[in-house]
């Protein structure tokens, strides 16, 4: 029997095997579309968190530049402050547990280094940090004392005692010794103590004045209790250095005794 030549149409015709070729082209083709259609990964949350909380700093750095520290709450002044010393967090959380925890921003900076770091997020560095501000505000307050007439500049006297000490945990005995013009020559602790009692130790408080050729000294302790009443214990004690020192020509002006919420001054109380 004569074959019937293959028309073209024939010719076209799919085979077996250009079918599966064909099955293969297809389903390479589809998953190359869909890998290229693939949606991105989510991986911009962090980066957003990052890009709130750094927005949030420079608005608040531009509230401040522009309306001064009147404009802020004591909660931003603290965060202000640990941008510097932690530079990838939010810091306005950590910024209200501590004033929660101590109060004030007074209570914040008088805090020790100890208790400070009981705070969750604060470590010894953002600690050290804190003190070191604190710090800084005594020694402004302290040099407005040098080369001044103390007796007549009270209020500042006042003012640096109760930044240096009105926080501490333990009884701290400070004097400031001053020279005939009633100018500070030296600020010096004596002695610490625990929270309720300080050793004073009335021939060594003279002693230390004569060696600075001081001519009056101001006794200041505080109570870590807040409350600045004077004690039994520290009126004898003041009256025993007083009489200690007169004799060598030593005046004591005062003794002043500084809690969390005030002072008081035995010498306004008459008690000297």
């Amino acid at each position: 029997m004569n074959k019937r030549p293959a028309s073209s149409q024939d010719s076209h015709e799919p085979t077996e095997e250009t079918e599966r070729d064909d099955l293969f082209t297809d389903e390479r083709g589809h998953f190359a579309e869909h890998v290229g259609k693939r949606a991105p990964l989510k991986t911009d949350r962090f980066p957003d968190t990052a890009e709130h909380y750094l927005g949030h700093r420079e608005r608040l750095r531009d509230k401040y530049r522009d309306h001064g520290d009147t404009a802020l709450a004591d909660y931003e002044i603290l965060e202000l402050l640990l941008f510097r010393s932690i530079p990838r967090r939010d810091t306005k959380p950590l910024a209200k547990a501590l004033l929660s925890r101590f109060g004030s921003l007074a209570g914040v900076f008088g805090a020790p280094a100890s208790l400070l770091q009981e705070v969750k997020g604060i470590g010894e560095s953002v600690a050290l940090d804190l003190k070191l501000v604190a710090t800084v505000g005594q020694r402004i307050l302290r040099s407005e004392l040098r080369e001044k007439q103390v007796l007549s500049s009270w209020s500042s006297v006042i003012d640096y005692c109760h930044a240096a000490m009105a926080y501490e945990a333990r009884e701290q005995f400070r004097i400031l010794f001053l020279d005939k013009r009633n100018a500070l020559i030296a600020d010096e602790i004596q002695g610490k103590g625990t929270v309720d009692h300080t050793p004073v130790y009335p021939r060594e408080v003279v002693r230390r004045a004569l060696e600075l050729s001081a001519t009056a000294i101001i006794l200041v302790h505080n109570h870590p209790s807040g409350d600045p009443t004077p004690s039994r214990a520290d009126i004898d004690m003041t009256k025993t250095i007083v009489d200690t020192a007169k004799p060598l020509g030593i005046t004591v002006h005062d003794h002043i005794i500084i809690g969390r919420d005030g002072h008081a001054s035995l010498k306004g109380l008459r008690l000297i």
